[in-house]
């Protein structure tokens, strides 16, 4: 190391106090051995997206205008006009979509693994707070377009929050601006999904990653194996395993963008209902529900179901110690995804 290397080394530790041993101890986590399989390692698959996300929605932020008037001409104008619009704009809906489907696969891994329990309970309701946020992010992301579908898919959205007793009328209005869809709500929307959502979202994945950091990284032994290590570090390793995921999803992302890119439909006309209404495919288990079931049953049964999620490492203690059925979790959610993947199917195939 030369002079002038030394006197910037001394300058920085004068002014920062941190020495490459404690910086390498801070990084270094030891990360179990099972983490060498993708499958295990979903959790840093929808932070790669989200900063995808963040990166092409200011590129989409500096032409979209969120007003009903301008909105649907800037999307049309980013999508056929704009240099490489057509291509950010892909890559923004192809990472939401796939951001959607990791945090619920993700969800479902730590479920099957058992990962949410003692002591872990308090990290599995932060995750469904990340899951609810990234449904929200998706919902008020689909509305900006703001042609047929997504003004009467949000339109909809808020007649079923206004259903709901007591608070229905109070979220209606927080969600519009106003009882009926008006020139107030495209500009909430926005906020929500370029601000507050995009924040939230940030704050809660800190208190995920501070959470697993304190409690560590749940281990699991496989019948019949018995790995070299029980341990690898962070740095390179687990590094350079996201790494490698993040670029097979670029290139996947790339060509999704290129292959299936984003389309347009008609503007919206709020004069004119469309004689099929389908939300984005994340929603596609709620409207099958709503439509087998009166809108207030369907609205109170939505509500448990998602309540239950949230508590259910505390649900699953109780069986576990009061019953001996002690794996009972397993085949609750084996019927609950059986259940989920039959509604969504269903609501994909019919035309009505």
């Amino acid at each position: 190391m030369n002079r002038k290397s030394l006197a910037l080394s001394r300058w920085l530790q004068e002014r920062i106090p941190v020495s490459g041993e404690q910086l390498r101890e801070l990084t270094n986590e030891p990360v179990p051995h099972h983490l060498k399989r993708w499958w295990f390692a979903l959790g840093g698959t929808p932070a790669y997206l989200f900063v995808v996300l963040i990166a092409t929605g200011i590129s989409l932020a500096i032409y979209y205008q969120p007003a009903p008037t301008t909105a649907y001409e800037s999307v049309r104008y980013i999508t056929e006009e704009a240099a490489f619009g057509w291509f950010i704009r892909g890559l923004h809906k192809w990472a939401a979509t796939l951001m959607i489907a990791s945090v619920i696969l993700h969800q479902m891994r730590v479920y099957f693994t058992g990962a949410y329990r003692k002591p872990r309970e308090l990290n599995w309701m932060v995750g469904m707070a990340m899951l609810m946020t990234t449904l929200m992010l998706g919902f008020t992301g689909y509305s900006l377009v703001y042609e047929q579908l997504s003004f009467w898919g949000a339109t909809v959205g808020a007649n079923m929050a206004g259903s709901m007793p007591v608070v229905g009328g109070l979220l209606k209005q927080l969600m519009l601006g106003g009882a009926e869809y008006n020139a107030r709500t495209l500009s909430r929307f926005f906020v929500l999904h370029a601000a507050a959502l995009p924040v939230l979202l940030v704050l809660l994945i800190g208190v995920h990653i501070s959470l697993i950091r304190l409690q560590g990284i749940t281990e699991f032994e496989f019948e019949g194996e018995e790995p070299p290590k029980k341990h690898f570090n962070f740095f390179p390793d687990h590094l350079m395993t996201e790494l490698m995921i993040g670029l097979v999803l670029m290139v996947v992302l790339s060509v999704l963008a290129t292959v299936l890119p984003a389309t347009l439909g008609p503007p919206a006309d709020p004069l004119t209902t469309p004689e099929v209404i389908k939300p984005e495919w994340f929603f596609y288990v709620a409207f099958r529900w709503l439509k087998l079931f009166s809108g207030t049953f369907a609205l109170l049964s939505t509500g448990f179901v998602v309540f239950i999620m949230f508590v259910w490492p505390f649900i699953d203690a109780w069986v576990r110690r009061r019953t001996r059925y002690a794996e009972a979790s397993v085949w609750i959610g084996i019927v609950a995804v059986l259940a989920i993947l039959g509604l969504t199917v269903w609501e994909a195939l019919v035309a009505h």
